[in-house]
């Protein structure tokens, strides 16, 4: 009742070694493929890190901008100016 393994043909064997080649190109490409994007995603964040930088310092620029401003402003000369920059006399 004990069967005997039989050993395994050459047309076999290379069909195995042919699919398991197949399969590791399929799974390095795929690995590529991912990693090429990971890659692009990466720099679309660093653009957009740059970006947003570039604004932040531009809205700091406008604060301080404005703040000298408001200073200017709350002092009597500058109070004076702007109500007579809009009509007040």
């Amino acid at each position: 009742m004990e069967e005997k393994k039989r050993p395994i043909s050459p047309e076999k064997a290379t069909r195995i070694a042919v699919g398991a080649t197949v399969g590791g190109v399929l799974l390095v490409l795929f690995l590529v493929v991912v990693l090429i994007i990971q890659f692009v995603q990466i720099g679309v964040q660093k653009r957009m890190e740059e970006e947003l930088n570039e604004q932040i310092e531009h809205y700091e620029q406008m604060i301080s901008d404005g703040e000298d401003k408001i200073v200017y402003y709350e002092e009597g000369n500058g109070l004076y100016y702007l109500a007579r920059k809009h009509g007040w006399q």
